[in-house]
């Protein structure tokens, strides 16, 4: 069984929502995954908020602008009768219940329902439209099977052990429908695997069913070796293991939700990039294996901020760096680079919610500067110990750039850079032209 997941433009219109029989077969064994329609997530996001600030007024008449897009999608997607009918009555259902949510005290709990109602809509109604075309389908709530941990971290095995009686009970049917994004958590409650986390869903999927393969489409023919909205020529990336696709996906590359790679990765499930605009592009195949002695791509990474903590109680000593990171786990902030030296630790980070207590407490091992405003650009490729040149080449290509921090070592498959993110676009054109062109 493949698992194909589709992102909100590739349901972005009736039109595109129609032409995904383009690359679904039905006569394939497939659980198809789909996001909201694109756009959705952003009003839903809007409305909670106007609901959590108490704006009453507001909220409800967002979320009637939400309504009339919806019931012109509907007439558009489903044909007169019975089934247009059945669509309207979906969307009336879901637009309403979040309307009577204004009317009760609302909280993050609240907030988390609403944001599933963009999935809950878009697959409910593409099962409709597989309906009125005579295409058999069975539709599955991913709120039945997908769910989160104490540490709200995917449950694999209870993934696998809910999902397969589904699929089981509907033996004979071969196209599956489920909603990206959404799962519970620890408690039951509705909760979700945060932005992009259709992606993260598919993967999960894929690794509790042993699937045959993961299919990601999106509206770009796979990771390509840079970012093409900045640099000009660039070209799609035919295959990446798992751990550059990893480095790509964590550092900028926003084809791929960062965490998704991880359960295909457990489980050996290979993952595809794939467009739906050009279904028959090669896209970018990730797998096990790895191709040595080449550079693959360029990514960066913005809204990094770099804290250097310089104290000569680091000289000599042991236990310091210990003390240190466990000032960022108390306040759950993850790290992203690190450099030290003698007497001085360099770190970068991107969650800056506590930054001011972080920076307090760093206050009682030495002197503290904070940098904001910079990025982190990653060249990914094969960067083992036995490889000669390569590391020359990306430092040759920035030499006109000032750096911050370099990471290099701590991988074989990059080397991380910090710069000042006014830099970032020199540098990677820069980069793009001495290592590609």
């Amino acid at each position: 069984m493949k698992i194909l997941k589709f992102g909100g433009t590739s349901v972005g219109s009736p039109e595109r929502m129609t032409k995904l029989l383009d690359i679904i077969n039905p006569a394939e064994e497939q659980i198809v995954v789909l996001s909201a329609v694109s756009g959705t997530t952003n009003s839903l996001v809007e409305i909670s908020s106007k609901l959590l600030k108490e704006d009453k007024q507001a909220a409800l008449s967002q979320i009637s602008a939400l309504h009339e897009i919806y019931n012109a999608f509907v007439e558009e997607l489903l044909p007169e009768g019975a089934f247009l009918e059945e669509g309207q009555e979906v969307v009336d259902y879901h637009l309403n219940f979040i309307a009577s949510l204004a009317n009760d005290f609302f909280t993050p709990i609240e907030e988390k329902v609403v944001l599933a109602q963009g999935e809950l809509l878009s697959t409910t109604l593409y099962h409709i439209y597989l309906k009125s075309i005579n295409v058999p389908s069975v539709l599955l709530a991913a709120l039945d099977f997908m769910k989160t941990d104490e540490d709200s971290e995917p449950d694999i095995p209870f993934i696998g052990s809910h999902l397969k009686p589904l699929l089981e009970k509907s033996k004979g049917n071969k196209l599956f429908i489920t909603q990206g994004f959404i799962c519970r958590n620890s408690f039951g409650e509705v909760d979700n695997l945060r932005r992009g986390g259709s992606d993260y869903t598919a993967s999960l999927i894929g690794a509790a069913i042993k699937a045959e393969e993961v299919q990601i489409w999106t509206d770009i023919d796979g990771m390509h070796n840079n970012d093409p909205r900045i640099v000009k020529g660039t070209k799609p990336i035919s295959h990446l293991s798992f751990d550059e696709a990893a480095e790509l996906a964590y550092f900028g590359a926003k084809i791929l939700h960062p965490q998704s790679v991880f359960p295909a990765q457990k489980y050996k499930i290979p993952v595809r990039l794939l467009n739906t605009l050009e279904p028959k592009a090669l896209g970018t195949l990730i797998s096990a294996e790895s191709e040595k002695g080449k550079i693959k791509s360029i990514a960066a990474k913005d809204g990094i901020t770099a804290i250097k903590i310089q104290s000569s109680r680091m000289l000599l000593a042991y236990g310091f760096l210990r003390k240190v990171f466990e000032i960022f786990e108390r306040y759950k902030t993850p790290i992203d680079m690190i450099t030290t030296s003698e007497v001085a630790v360099s770190l970068t980070i991107d969650f800056t919610d506590n930054l001011d207590e972080i920076v307090e407490e760093l206050h009682a091992f030495g002197s503290v500067e904070i940098d904001n405003d910079q990025s982190i650009v990653c060249v990914v490729g094969d960067f083992s110990a036995d490889t000669h040149g390569f590391a020359a080449r990306v430092l040759e290509a920035m030499k006109h750039i000032p750096i911050r921090m370099i990471s290099y070592g701590g991988s074989n498959y990059n080397i991380s850079l910090l710069i000042n993110s006014k830099d970032k676009v020199e540098s990677l054109r820069s980069l793009h032209n001495r290592l590609f062109e």
